[in-house]
């Protein structure tokens, strides 16, 4: 028998995973936490897990995130020194890909202005530019941000990328470090963040990254609500310096309906759905890795938590 603990603070939410982890896992227990017997869990199965409360638990053996970002879990202060996986869904990259290329055809081909303008009843058609014309720049550079990057660059468009350490990319310009931000900034028109959220890359789209990047660059932001500076972003859209932005991710959600980015002009909101891990691609990863802690063996995707992914 395995026992798994679903965690969550937003336990409503974590349902649509119990008929898959009992076929992946046919001897599992589910057990949702708060309820009876969640303490008891030698997994812990989490998405945005309750603080201090995994530290309790005395049989937990592994502790794995539903998606590919683990930030969420490793905010816990309290989280044991146990081995940590993530969710690595071969699809996902695909999914991710195709929402930045619409975001960028959004900006490129005008539709964000053209929606203003029909809602208006105003006819105006743009002058039309090439993708060659747009300088997209991918900020994070890991599995999802070097996938969009070759989708962007395969129809045409110049396409850089920024990282924290030096990385090769066919055909894309790599900047790395921080002492080049500022130059791959400079160059960018849309700018998409598709970074991991660790301490440093936190409130990274503030007031400062915005001025670098030129008048009337756009925003795709579908990595971690918690970069946003979201007051700075208003701020950017309102003076005209940012032309506007699609956001998919933010540090509360479902966003509230009185959030300013909802009605901001410029501002486009999706909720949360540039890319999803299937769930039964969740549970057969975590079905294997229960496979692989009892026998010893190495992890799946399993997490440096000094490097926060």
């Amino acid at each position: 028998m395995t026992r798994i603990t679903v965690m969550s603070t937003l336990s409503s939410q974590m349902g649509f995973l119990d008929e898959h982890l009992r076929r992946a896992v046919p001897d599992a227990v589910v057990t949702h936490w708060p309820d009876d017997g969640a303490l008891d869990g030698e997994i812990a199965v989490c998405w945005k897990p309750p603080a201090g409360v995994m530290a309790t638990m005395p049989n937990l053996r592994l502790v794995h995130s539903i998606a590919a970002g683990v930030d969420n879990v490793l905010s816990d202060k309290d989280l044991p020194a146990l081995p940590l996986c993530r969710i690595v869904d071969p699809d996902l990259a695909a999914a991710m890909a195709e929402y930045v290329l619409w975001g960028t055809l959004y900006f490129h081909r005008d539709f964000d202005r053209v929606a203003a303008n029909a809602r208006n009843g105003h006819w105006h058609r743009y002058d039309q530019a090439t993708a060659t014309d747009k300088r997209v720049g991918i900020l994070g550079l890991g599995t999802l941000g070097i996938e969009a990057a070759r989708l962007l660059k395969s129809v045409g468009y110049t396409v850089s990328g920024w990282s924290r350490s030096a990385k090769q990319v066919d055909g894309v310009e790599v900047f790395s470090g921080d002492a080049a931000l500022p130059d791959f900034l400079a160059q960018t028109d849309i700018l998409v963040c598709l970074l991991p959220l660790t301490p440093a890359t936190a409130g990274i789209l503030d007031a400062k990254l915005f001025a670098q990047l030129p008048k009337d660059a756009a925003l795709i932001l579908c990595s971690r609500g918690e970069h946003l500076a979201v007051p700075d972003l208003v701020e950017a859209v309102r003076s005209g310096h940012l032309r506007g932005a699609v956001i998919d991710v933010f540090d509360q959600e479902p966003l509230l309906p009185d959030n300013p980015l909802w009605t901001e002009p410029g501002i486009l909101v999706t909720p949360h759905m540039a890319a999803l891990a299937k769930p039964r691609v969740i549970a057969d990863q975590i079905a294997e890795n229960i496979r692989r802690l009892k026998a010893g063996d190495s992890l799946l995707n399993r997490v440096d938590p000094s490097h926060g992914y």
